[in-house]
């Protein structure tokens, strides 16, 4: 049986053509894949350079001051360039634009969209008009003679304003700024803008606001606002055009309407 085995065996002349396989060596596979690697990012940085920026959905803002808030500018990587941080530069920079986005488009192109929102009211800090968007955002002081298209808002005392930030109460009180930033919306929504002569919040639990030099509307407090609202449109369409009073909605349930 052993020399069987033995004889089995291939000749010493054949085993010494047999030879182990060479093992490829284990650096070749990433010294390639840092190659490729270092090809796209340099074919990337070479050929997909910003050379053109266009801008859209802006009317406060020039295309010239969004693209300079961006800080992007010709000759940019078109795929380094960070999107999201730019807007977020954008909103601390410029507190008219409310939303918007970065599109790239290869090879050279960046569309940036806007939506800018408006001065809807403002109020008073010592002898200067500060302006408002309808989230109770601070757009700025008010220009010589804008105020005249505004919204007044009286009663509240306002604390420190930073500009593209939310404005605050003299004592915090942020339910109180919620609030008034729910009137605004309401009253912008419903397009009563117009027509709305001031809001008052003398007194922060019976809020009203005076209507077409004709009406006092009162709201009461927070509660089922929006239904307020509708309650007071409703009633709006039933009055007759010499009608002057208070239309009052507070509890939420049924409008009353006082006849001065």
């Amino acid at each position: 049986m052993a020399s069987t085995l033995h004889n089995a065996q291939p000749p010493a002349s054949r085993r010494e053509g047999y030879m182990k396989p060479r093992r490829r060596s284990s650096y070749s596979a990433p010294v390639v894949f840092v190659l490729v690697v270092l090809g796209i990012i340099f074919v990337m940085s070479v050929l997909f350079r910003v050379s053109d920026i266009q801008v859209e959905g802006n009317t406060h803002y020039t295309d010239a001051e969004i693209i300079r808030a961006i800080d992007i500018e010709p000759g940019d990587n078109l795929f380094f360039f960070n999107r999201f941080a730019a807007f977020a530069r954008v909103y601390s920079k410029l507190p008219y634009i409310e939303n918007g986005s970065v599109e790239r488009r290869l090879p050279n192109k960046v569309i940036i969209t806007v939506e800018e929102t408006t001065a809807l009211a403002y109020l008073e800090l010592g002898e200067e008009q500060w302006t408002l968007d309808r989230n109770c955002k601070v757009l700025g002081k008010a220009a010589e003679g804008e105020t005249e298209s505004l919204i007044p808002i009286v009663g509240i005392a306002p604390g420190t304003l930073l500009i593209g930030e939310q404005m605050q109460t003299e004592d915090q009180d942020q339910e109180l700024v919620d609030f008034l930033a729910d009137v605004l919306y309401q009253i912008e929504e419903r397009g009563l803008y117009s027509e709305v002569d001031r809001v008052n919040f003398a007194n922060p639990r019976n809020a009203e606001f005076s209507y077409a030099n004709r009406y006092t509307v009162v709201l009461g407090t927070r509660n089922n606002l929006e239904h307020k609202f509708g309650m007071f449109v409703s009633v709006l369409g039933k009055l007759k055009p010499g009608d002057v009073g208070i239309i009052d909605v507070s509890d939420g349930q049924v409008a009353h309407f006082s006849p001065n």
